[in-house]
């Protein structure tokens, strides 16, 4: 999985990018945690998510945000990073300018940032929204959500109250041909210690049930 660094607008971006399998490849941008909490490309939940979409032949890229790792820049309370996000889209397109399809998935704080890019391209077909801070970050901007997707989180989530999730999934649901796939996963905490097994069974049965064949779009 080749290092990437990308021009971002607080300097570079630290990245690592794999191609995928066909010229017109599908491509997934992924999105880690908070970075005051840890959070980096190099997150067990992240990878997860990434090998999910590498073994489906898509072009796929996780990379720090800024002041995370070599990333440049410092912390900028989710504005920043948005931009970031957007910085990395664009370097993931341009990469591949025929791609079939365009996904997101993020974790934690990086689902928070990934559900707001997804507002503002509507190129993106599908997300995968990890563990989504709900309660503690502002979601009031999904009015109403572009995409279908799935979210998923443990029952054991120590950080955010499934009960918010819960208000989460009901509000996105009840939006006309939207379809929010909902799954818990038993004895699973916020970050899916000891249960990343789990949850990749989780996301490679949406995605086979969600794309059927691989560039095949969600049907809404």
């Amino acid at each position: 999985m080749p290092e990437v660094i990308i021009n971002g607008p607080a300097g570079r971006l630290e990245g690592r990018y794999t191609p995928g399998k066909e010229a017109n490849a599908p491509v997934a941008l992924l999105l880690h945690p908070h970075p005051h909490h840890g959070g980096s490309m190099s997150n067990k939940v992240v990878f997860t998510l990434g090998q999910s979409f590498i073994k489906r032949g898509y072009a796929t890229l996780r990379f720090n945000f800024r002041g995370v790792g070599r990333s440049q820049g410092s912390f900028d309370k989710g504005e920043g990073e948005l931009a970031d996000a957007a910085a990395a889209l664009d370097w993931l397109q341009n990469i591949n300018p025929n791609a079939a399809l365009c996904w997101i998935g993020g974790v934690s704080f990086g689902a928070w940032i990934g559900m707001q890019l997804l507002m503002r391209r509507p190129e993106i077909d599908g997300f995968i929204s990890v563990s989504p801070p709900a309660g503690k970050f502002d979601f009031s901007f999904l009015a109403p959500c572009p995409s279908s997707g799935l979210i998923v989180h443990g029952d054991r989530d120590e950080a955010v109250p499934q009960t918010a999730i819960l208000k989460l999934v009901t509000k996105l649901s009840n939006q006309k041909d939207i379809r929010i796939d909902h799954r818990i996963v038993p004895e699973a905490n916020h970050f899916f210690v000891n249960r990343t097994d789990e949850l990749a069974r989780e996301v490679d049965d949406y995605l086979d049930r969600a794309l059927g064949n691989p560039l095949e779009t969600v049907a809404g």
